[in-house]
């Protein structure tokens, strides 16, 4: 993964943090710059973005969340990804992360080739989300 790969990753994970990329503007950003996807791992306070030659380039989240909850509500988590897709004005990114894990979501699944997100559960549960 190029210098330039790995800056655009850091700034994606900072823009969904401080709310300045919303989330197809980091989608569009990195399907435009050779991204395959990315994996947030809630229990490592890790996100690793995947390049489509295979390479791979870890970055460090802006929080670390509380304990995935052991129980999956999918529910809940399809209501936190509804609240995103809103517009809301009270909608954060840190808001959504603490929603989905205290929902039981250990961590979520970009694929931009797939054009989906697969939401994790500890117990290895899934929801998963088309992207138009």
């Amino acid at each position: 993964m190029t210098d330039e790969m790995k800056a655009l990753a850091a700034r994606c994970m900072a823009g969904a943090h401080d709310g300045t990329m919303s989330f197809p503007q980091i989608v569009g950003a990195l399907m435009a710059d050779g991204f395959d996807g990315y994996f947030v791992d809630y229990r490592t306070g890790m996100a690793t973005y995947y390049g489509t030659d295979g390479s791979a380039h870890a970055v460090a989240m802006a929080h670390r969340y509380e304990a995935v909850a052991q129980a999956f509500d999918t529910a809940e988590v399809q209501a936190a990804i509804r609240h995103a897709q809103s517009g809301a004005v009270d909608y954060s990114y840190d808001g959504f992360n603490a929603r989905v894990t205290a929902a039981g979501c250990a961590g979520y699944l970009v694929s931009l080739s797939g054009r989906r997100v697969v939401y994790l559960a500890r117990s290895g549960e899934t929801h998963v989300e088309m992207m138009p």
